[in-house]
């Protein structure tokens, strides 16, 4: 472990190389690298039409073409192709060959492209799926081989636990910087929307507020409720992926969540409220439908956060009520501009 409380990279000299930037978590993370000091020319967001990072060939053209003349010093790879419950059943193969491939020629490229040699930082953000299906909770980094992952999201899960061992081997022998971070569910405005491949808060609003608009006597949730999750707000993820970046060189796994847990079925109660979806206990009762025939997914989902505590000197700042209102109201002013993805 690399344990450092005060800012250890001077980002203003820095090229910064964030994959997945044009994403719902890269960019609030390419505004939090310029509020730290990054010039604007000095980050490079590689765009799928352009990189297909699944293809060796593109991810050596990458680092050779994203400063002309110049190499990178700090990769953040956030770019990852993963859905929902639904999705993950309909696309184990191609999320654990998307995933495993975009992190293995990433992570050999930047090696051969010198980053060792120039100092420089390769920052892989992985998953809680990659989690075993019965940690005990809260999720302690120490637990991430005492068993199997849920079996509806394991490939990605084991996909993006590959990569953290990758970097480890890189790290013992190549004496490649690394850092290996395990955001938990991620949520905030401009998250993806979309019906199918969204996760479980945009969805959850996107059934209220369309129930709302549609005068809808109800909306059917997936499963029994019963499972719980945690939730960070997307500006508090990006702070502190950058803080790590800036203080640690060795892949020690550190979670980043916000401490706390919530059951689905408090959480649809709670979107429900605050969409003005359903207010009483009563109109929960009748306007909520659960189907019990659909998976659940993990059974519990709460972080151990005290290792970012000690390694980053990070937190989680924003409140989850305000931070769903925030969504909401987001939520709203877009719902009908199809460049939002929703």
């Amino acid at each position: 472990m690399s344990p450092a409380h005060n800012q250890c990279l001077d980002w203003s000299n820095k090229r910064v190389i964030v994959t997945g930037g044009a994403g719902f978590l890269g960019k609030k993370l390419c505004q939090t690298l310029h509020s730290r000091g990054v010039l604007p020319q000095n980050i490079f967001v590689p765009r799928k039409k352009d990189f297909d990072l699944t293809e060796k060939d593109d991810c050596v053209r990458l680092y050779s073409n994203a400063f002309p003349g110049n190499k990178a010093d700090v990769i953040i790879h956030l770019a990852a192709e993963v859905g929902g419950i639904g999705a993950n059943q309909l696309n184990p193969g191609r999320y654990f060959y998307a995933n495993m491939a975009m992190a293995l020629h990433l992570i050999e490229q930047a090696r051969l492209d010198g980053l060792v040699d120039r100092g420089g930082t390769f920052v892989q953000v992985g998953t809680i799926c990659a989690y075993p299906k019965f940690t005990p909770v809260p999720f302690n980094e120490n637990e991430l081989w005492n068993g199997y992952p849920e079996e509806t999201n394991a490939p990605y899960g084991v996909a993006k636990k590959a990569a953290w061992q990758m970097l480890d081997a890189y790290r013992l022998q190549y004496n490649m910087n690394a850092v290996y971070l395990l955001p938990v569910n991620l949520y905030g405005p401009d998250d993806n929307f979309h019906p199918i491949t969204s996760h479980v808060i945009p969805a959850l609003i996107r059934k209220c507020v369309e129930a709302i608009d549609q005068k809808a006597d109800h909306i059917e949730c997936w499963g029994t409720g019963s499972a719980s999750r945690e939730f960070l707000y997307v500006d508090d993820a990006a702070q502190g992926i950058v803080r790590a970046a800036e203080v640690m060189t060795d892949p020690t796994p550190i979670n980043l969540g916000a401490s706390f847990e919530i059951t689905i079925k408090d959480l649809v109660n709670l979107i429900a409220r605050l969409t003005g979806f359903a207010q009483t206990d009563e109109e929960l009762a009748t306007k909520i439908r659960w189907d019990p025939t659909k998976p659940d997914g993990q059974p519990r989902r709460c972080l151990d956060t005290s290792r970012a505590k000690e390694l980053l000197d990070w937190q989680a700042q924003v409140g989850f009520e305000e931070g769903l209102t925030r969504t909401i109201d987001w939520y709203r002013e877009h719902q009908h501009q199809p460049e939002t993805r929703v």
